[in-house]
């Protein structure tokens, strides 16, 4: 998320760290470089010259402070710039005075419309304001079949019409009045997608509006279009004015255009992202921590919401005893590993971690090699993951053999292993230095 653009803005900044004084021409060259940043970052053109003309103003005639390098104070700049053109603040979905909240899907075909309508709805079952999913899409083949599969495994009823209910705007209405028969907190509408904007869509869109009176209309766009998605979207709001966008498939978007440039053409915020294809793979959208992941000082108050969600409080407390008293074995490992996968992929993980993502930069960061370190683990007996010490070479082998890895492979886990250990005895000393506490690093499981 954000890669390309984030390496780009550093190397931007890299040349001002140093000097005492920000002078115009070292000011024109960082901002030649955050231009030339945004816009192979597919940001809307119009979007990065304002931007980079709020930052001038801002940094024209200013004096390095006294605790600041230049880049740092250009950094604080960008950083404040770059919230205000995410949005300032988080903006939470709107709540209807009396339920179910309506909020109505709308996009073209392919954006990720269905499967955003489940994970919003899973969104829901998590703060116990039980959902409801109507699928009014009527001309994508299956289309009804593939939310009725995603509802079943949230365990949230669907609806997708009846011989009373088959146009889209009947199937909306109908779907309303079930949820709120049911008592169900909000309905989610997915309607259907097309290829391209045409009039006949947007007449539907228009008529399901006018009949549901939804409290929210969201538009939902693939990010990985970038500009495309933003142009889109400025059409699609100029008719049927959306309160807020869903931003799909933002795990596989290096680039990050999209959400830097659409509430600035549109005026209305994006509220959530997709980092992911499991159906709790949706977050609030945070401008500010979205601003601190860009410029690569991590976002640690979303890695421990993350944290949160994942580890037992009982669990981790028995798990500090543990540490504290040097006795952490690999089965304690590997159930830290197992906690760290349902956080998310991994690189999103390590790039909430403040300057971890520079620091492993060019290494491979790959969740299969937790597989691979599971399946090194699972090949020990229970003795081998509480004494790895009697490890010798032929048990080594073995565990390789039943592992499907090598004993290279074997043998860096052990090492890792061992750096952690030593790691935490150091941590547990009465008396430790500083020195010490940061002499060795947190081995993660990567592969190289």
């Amino acid at each position: 998320m954000f890669d390309r653009l984030t390496e780009r803005l550093d190397d931007a900044f890299r040349k001002l760290r140093g000097q005492g004084r920000l002078n115009d021409r070292d000011l024109d060259e960082s901002l030649r470089e955050i231009r030339r940043a945004l816009l192979e970052a597919d940001v809307n053109f119009v979007v990065a010259k304002n931007f980079l003309k709020k930052v001038r103003e801002h940094a024209t005639g200013k004096e390095v402070l006294r605790s600041l390098t230049p880049g740092q104070l250009v950094i604080k700049i960008v950083h404040d710039e770059l919230v205000i053109l995410l949005g300032e603040n988080n903006s939470p979905l709107a709540q209807a005075k009396t339920p179910p909240t309506v909020i109505l899907m709308v996009g073209l075909q392919g954006c990720g419309k269905t499967t955003a309508a489940a994970k919003l709805a899973y969104q829901f079952t998590t703060q116990n304001r039980p959902p409801y999913l109507v699928g009014a899409d009527v001309y994508r083949p299956a289309a009804f079949d593939q939310l009725r599969t995603l509802a079943e495994t949230i365990n949230v009823p669907a609806f997708g019409g009846s011989e009373e209910a088959r146009s889209p705007t009947e199937i909306c209405k109908k779907g309303i009045e079930l949820a709120r028969s049911d008592n169900r907190s909000a309905v989610i509408l997915d309607t259907a997608g097309r290829l391209g904007i045409d009039d006949d869509m947007m007449d539907e869109l228009a008529n399901i509006k006018m009949a549901t009176n939804p409290d929210e209309i969201l538009f939902v766009a693939d990010s990985m279009l970038g500009q495309d998605a933003v142009e889109t979207a400025q059409r699609f709001h100029d008719r049927l004015a959306f309160t807020g966008c869903i931003l799909t498939k933002m795990d596989g978007d290096a680039r990050g255009g999209a959400a830097l440039s659409i509430r600035e053409i549109t005026g209305q915020p994006v509220k959530f992202i997709g980092t992911g294809e499991g159906v709790d793979a949706l977050e609030p959208f945070h401008p500010q921590r979205m601003a601190s992941r860009i410029l690569g000082m991590g976002d640690v108050v979303s890695l421990v919401e993350k944290a949160q969600k994942v580890f037992d409080r009982e669990e981790a407390q028995k798990m500090e005893t543990r540490l504290r008293q040097n006795s952490f074995t690999f089965d304690d490992f590997r159930n830290q590993l197992k906690a760290i996968k349902k956080m998310g992929p991994l690189d999103q993980v390590i790039g909430m971690i403040p300057g971890a993502g520079k620091a492993i930069k060019g290494a491979q960061v790959d969740d299969k090699n937790f597989v691979q370190v599971e399946a090194i683990i699972n090949s020990m007996t229970p003795t081998e993951r509480v004494k790895p010490q009697i490890l010798n070479g032929s048990r080594r082998r073995r565990i390789a053999h039943g592992s499907g890895t090598t004993i290279q492979d074997v043998n860096r886990l052990l090492k890792q292993f061992q750096m952690m250990q030593k790691m935490m005895k150091q941590m547990n000393k009465p008396n430790r230095s500083k020195r010490a506490a940061n002499k060795f690093s947190m081995p993660m499981p990567f592969g190289g």
